[in-house]
């Protein structure tokens, strides 16, 4: 569905991500920093600006669920801490969502909650990145400029040139605009869209604009879809649909009773 011949139809390999050359060696005694020392929260972050920045990546979460990788295989966050470089333990991004394949969704032998994603840990960049774009932010998520001072990196900087993941999606509540980037030869490349969806082969998933109330909310939410062009259900839409046939086939049991009573009756047997 997307409008270039640049798309590889094949099926993605995790990238694991090393240490760049300029990271200088670990002495014996220096040891990195683990998800458990590195801070989960900015002190200077403001929070989340309002709740469609918390229903529309909990609708992303509800809907990603690539068919050819099993539950234990992926990894989806929001909000949450991206720490990227090795040299700089500080530095981190935090995507308004994000998706990693090939890595478990707890970490560890424990089993355990992730206080941030460390990619010197985990060695696994994300598949896709998405952020919702805000006035104040847009510089930082569309910043195509390389940073040359030792400040840290723009998101699409880190996400492009650092993690390389190959794709990048951003959009826009006011005034409503979705784009998608792919990374082709190392470098993001606007995606035509195909009535604002595209496909990605490596998941056996698209993503698209579904217009549809959720959470109360009637508006265009990003959403997942599936190969016969389907959105994906969430949980709640699932039991929905067991609920209603059930009682379609409770209301279909229902007639059929009454139908064999009434035949019964006309051939006297009632």
């Amino acid at each position: 569905m997307i409008r270039t011949n640049l798309l590889l139809e094949r099926s993605y390999v995790p990238k694991t991500i090393v240490p760049t050359k300029r990271a200088k060696p670990l002495l014996l005694k220096e040891r990195l920093p683990t998800m458990y020392d590195l801070p989960s929260e900015d002190p200077e972050e403001p929070g989340l600006p309002d709740d469609f920045h918390y229903h529309q990546p909990q609708l992303l979460r509800e809907t990603f669920r690539p068919p050819n990788y099993s539950s234990e295989e992926v990894y989806v966050a929001s909000d949450l801490n991206l720490y990227y470089d090795v040299r700089h333990h500080n530095w981190y991004k935090r995507p308004d969502w994000f998706a990693v394949l090939g890595v478990p969704p707890l970490y560890g032998v424990k089993r355990d909650l992730r206080y941030s994603y460390v990619i010197w840990q985990e060695k696994v960049a994300p598949f896709i990145a998405v952020e919702l774009l805000l006035e104040g932010t847009s510089i930082e998520d569309l910043g195509e400029t390389r940073t040359k001072s030792e400040k840290p990196p723009t998101k699409w900087e880190v996400y492009e040139q650092r993690l390389r993941i190959p794709y990048y999606v951003v959009f826009s509540r006011e005034p409503e605009k979705f784009q998608a980037f792919q990374l082709i030869k190392g470098h993001y490349h606007e995606l035509t869209l195909d009535e604002e969806r595209f496909w990605l082969p490596q998941i056996q998933l698209g993503l698209g604009l579904w217009k549809g109330n959720y959470h109360g909310s009637e508006r265009q939410w990003l959403r997942w879809y599936d190969a016969k062009g389907q959105w994906v259900s969430t949980p709640v839409e699932v039991e929905k649909q067991r609920a209603d046939s059930a009682t379609q086939r409770a209301d279909s049991a229902e007639a059929e009773l009454v139908r064999l009573k009434a035949l019964l009756a006309k051939k006297g047997l009632s």
